[in-house]
């Protein structure tokens, strides 16, 4: 891949002790993402892992919604037109903010690793930095095939006991 996607990874919580690997898990992951959906020129996209704590004040301050939640994502561009980043002519998607205490607990939920969960979780808000949305039951259902895929070409299938969403 000759487009150069710059992952910023920030860890902001002391809660759950991140796993060697997971950061380049995080990487791969989002050039997964960017391939697949054949994305053009240099990128960048900011990853931060919170706990419940921080994801429920950003999930209330820019949600208005007074719970934590898995992952949040803030895209940056609108339509396909992203702000350069000036030093480095790259695309900035937005920020992707991962609580890593409740991916570890649904991990657990879903009898699946960690590292399938932050994956899925990845995967699933950069398709949303790139304008996905699961609002209607068909985008719902075409994000979670291209989050399947994704998942699939770095070796995190699906287990089994993998719960779906009711569509």
């Amino acid at each position: 891949m000759a487009d150069k996607i710059r992952v910023v990874i920030t860890n902001k919580q002391k809660t759950v002790k991140i796993p060697t690997g997971i950061r380049m898990l995080v990487r791969r992951c989002c050039n997964a993402v960017l391939q697949l959906e054949k994305f053009q020129g240099p990128a960048e996209i900011s990853v931060t892992f919170t706990d419940n704590v921080g994801i429920r004040e950003l999930n209330k301050q820019y949600r208005d919604k007074d719970i934590e939640t898995d992952v949040l994502s803030f895209p940056m561009g609108e339509n396909g037109v992203y702000d350069i980043d000036m030093e480095t002519g790259a695309k900035i998607l937005g920020d992707v903010v991962i609580s890593v205490e409740k991916a570890r607990d649904q991990a657990a939920l879903y009898g699946h690793s960690f590292q399938r969960e932050i994956g899925y979780l990845t995967a699933h808000s950069v398709l949303h930095l790139l304008g996905y949305d699961h609002m209607e039951k068909l985008e719902k259902v075409r994000m979670r095939e291209k989050e399947e895929l994704v998942m699939e070409q770095l070796g995190l299938p699906a287990s089994s006991s993998y719960i779906v969403d009711k569509i």
